[in-house]
């Protein structure tokens, strides 16, 4: 079994999933109120149900974070997906140019969780919905993109670099958070 939905209480549904990558345990928590919680190979799930139990405290913390935190709810606002495709495309090609970054192909499309994505192969997906959020953070989502085609994680690494190209990384990210997709 690579994945099990386990019912904690206080806390209600835990996605439990196998992961090749991690090397301890590891919970998240993202907006709705979805928690995740990393598996490594070689522990059971019913350790990491435990190590989920003892972690309550820190779990409701942030998801009550998540509640409070004011969203601008933009997913119910049309895009015109062809002026999206069109925008996104220029400017993907202006930051890349800019900057020295090179990316395979870039795909517009109309996702419900993500902003955008890039894969190990470099092809880019970007959510046509960044047409409804201010351009500072479209160059942003953009430029986080980009630097995924050099450094493939969020690793300290990855944030330095993307600092580079934007300023405070970190503080953008957490701007960005404020708008809901879903």
């Amino acid at each position: 079994v690579n994945s099990k939905i386990i019912e904690i209480e206080r806390i209600g549904p835990v996605l439990f999933e196998r992961s090749n990558r991690a090397k301890h345990l590891n919970i998240s928590v993202k907006a709705p109120a979805k928690v995740r919680v990393a598996v490594p190979r070689g522990i059971s799930f019913e350790k990491a149900k435990n190590f989920t139990h003892s972690k309550i405290g820190w779990i409701s913390k942030h998801l009550l974070k998540i509640q409070l935190r004011p969203k601008i709810r933009i997913f119910d606002k049309p895009v015109d997906k062809q002026a999206a495709k069109e925008f996104l495309e220029g400017r993907i090609k202006e930051l890349a140019d800019k900057f020295g970054f090179v990316y395979n192909k870039v795909t517009i499309r109309n996702q419900k969780t993500r902003w955008g994505s890039c894969s190990g192969k470099n092809n880019i997906n970007l959510n046509m919905k960044l047409m409804n959020i201010p351009n500072h953070l479209i160059d942003y989502v953009i430029l986080h993109e980009l630097v995924h085609t050099k450094v493939k994680n969020h690793s300290p690494l990855f944030w330095g670099s993307l600092d580079r190209y934007v300023g405070n990384a970190k503080a953008i990210d957490k701007e960005l958070k404020k708008y809901s997709l879903s």
